[in-house]
């Protein structure tokens, strides 16, 4: 009888073998996917120093030939930047991050720039560059590898030079094997969109052509910040209360209870503990592990939980979804709307909508859907997103809508936790509170459009009644005159200003 061998492999070396699930799937997706990743690092490293963005994005030929397929990535920003002893972990660490704190950010999985340097390595075997500095007096430079089997940075080289400057911000630069020109129509729309949704960044882009595309702020006026909140008692699991158990420096459950949960004050913490049977006075250490179970069954039951608080989310705001719809797509007319904050499983969220009609929008024989999470445009597998089937199952004939015209659909979705269907977050799943809220939403504005069309129906009725008037009017003067034998017609100008006043007192009812 063989033995069966067992082995333990590192974060790193996991997402090595297994990083299709990353996002990686292929040259073409890979290199579409590192670009990604890097531009919303330094988007919330931006937001992070309440500085308005300016990105710049450069893809070469890694060695300068134009028949290879290695090419090297270089993205720089002015946000933040990072401390010296945290770079070499930030990009040569996997699962090592700053976005595992229960607040609202585009990242999820404190992977997308450190998966995108060990894709780099494992396909060209070159470091990867980078330059950081926080805006203090000194710039650090690394050229870093990754030990994937041990999930640990190997610093090649580190510098340090004098900031003169007091520049702040961060500098990437790594080889990977890719296939632009056939990721390339994927870029240039997820810059886009990205430029749609962040109104307030210069993004600057360079292609191995030496082609420049610049996607230029119309705003400097930025959304407010998230807040770090509290797990809410119904979005908690046994896992996450026995690690706030360990941690607590309380000897009470009413103390432990207002201290490490969200919206639950002393009234509520007293009333809950009364619900559940367990003392007010016991410390929360010397609870067994079945009464841990039975204290976050009790949880899911009580049903006088406040509502998780809204402070943790930074909405973009239909002002700037405005601006940034009307500085990228050009459209005739544009409606937004963003919705109140809602919940699902104790994460709350928030859904923000637009519609946009006519103008640089083109006909395509079905509606351009735009979809975001947490300002992060979602460009692959649209069909299997909620936010698709909520379009596809809706009426539109009831707001004078038909397939065919030039309109696209935007819909937003900022939490805490967006309920994403893999790793590679991509599309949305479909949580029956999450689908509840965009189908309002898009409804919301979807009726703003169908008054907008009702009024320009409206005044083309006028306008060819007014030409029927123009038309026929000098003819019906002109044998009026005759009929009654005089030789001087009436003044038709003044006829057809009255028919016009009419017309306009109608089209303003």
């Amino acid at each position: 009888m063989t033995s069966q061998a067992f082995e333990e492999i590192s974060p790193a070396d996991f997402f090595y073998r297994n990083r299709d699930i990353a996002g990686f799937t292929n040259p073409s997706r890979a290199i579409f996917a590192s670009i990604r990743e890097l531009v919303e690092n330094s988007l919330d490293a931006a937001e992070i120093a309440m500085v308005p963005p300016d990105i710049y994005v450069r893809v070469t030929y890694s060695d300068g030939d134009p028949d290879s397929n290695v090419y090297k990535l270089r993205v720089e920003d002015n946000g933040s930047g990072i401390t010296s002893r945290h770079i070499p972990s930030a990009f040569g660490q996997a699962l090592f991050g700053s976005k595992y704190k229960l607040k609202q950010s585009r990242g999820t999985f404190g992977l997308g720039g450190t998966m995108a340097v060990l894709y780099g390595q494992i396909t060209t075997h070159k470091p990867a560059y980078i330059v950081s500095s926080t805006g203090s007096t000194k710039v650090y430079k690394y050229r870093i590898m990754i030990d994937i089997q041990r999930n640990k940075p190997i610093i090649l080289e580190r510098k340090v030079l004098i900031n003169k400057e007091q520049w702040h911000g961060t500098i990437v630069e790594f080889s990977l094997e890719g296939d632009y020109f056939r990721a390339m129509p994927k870029i240039l729309e997820y810059l886009k969109q990205t430029a749609v949704v962040n109104p307030y960044a210069n993004v600057a882009f360079i292609d191995p052509k030496g082609r420049f595309y610049k996607f230029t702020r119309v705003t400097t006026m930025m959304p407010s910040p998230p807040k770090e909140t509290l797990p809410h008692p119904y979005g908690v699991d046994v896992e996450t209360v026995k690690r706030l158990i360990q941690m607590t420096s309380h000897r009470n459950m009413l103390d432990f209870m207002r201290t490490h949960f969200h919206r639950i004050s002393e009234k509520i913490a007293h009333s809950f503990l009364e619900f559940t049977g367990i003392a007010q006075t016991k410390n929360p250490k010397k609870l067994g592990p079945q009464e841990i179970v039975k204290l976050v069954q009790m949880m899911k039951r009580y049903e006088e939980f406040r509502p998780p608080s809204a402070t943790c989310l930074s909405p973009l705001g239909e002002e700037l979804l405005k601006a940034g719809i009307l500085k990228e797509l050009k459209p005739e007319f544009t409606a937004v709307c963003q919705r109140r904050p809602a919940t699902y499983a104790g994460h709350p969220f928030i859904v923000e909508t637009a519609i946009a009609y006519g103008g640089d929008i083109p006909r395509k024989g079905d509606f351009i859907l735009y979809r975001f999470a947490n300002r992060i445009p979602l460009l692959y597998d649209e069909a299997s997103d909620v936010t698709f089937r909520v379009v596809k199952t809706m009426n539109w004939r009831r707001y004078k809508v038909s397939q065919d015209m030039p309109i696209a659909v935007l819909v937003h979705i900022c939490s805490t936790k967006i309920p994403y269907k893999t790793v590679g977050k991509e599309f949305i799943a479909d949580r029956p509170e999450v689908k509840r809220e965009i189908l309002n939403g898009i409804r919301e504005v979807a009726r703003k459009l169908q008054r907008f069309l009702s009024k320009r129906e409206h005044v083309e009725r006028e306008k060819r009644r007014l030409s029927v008037f123009s038309k026929y009017l000098p003819k019906i003067a002109r044998f009026s005159t005759k009929l009654a034998g005089k030789e001087t017609e009436p003044n038709i100008e003044r006829l057809l200003e009255s028919v016009n006043t009419v017309g306009g007192k109608e089209k303003n009812i």
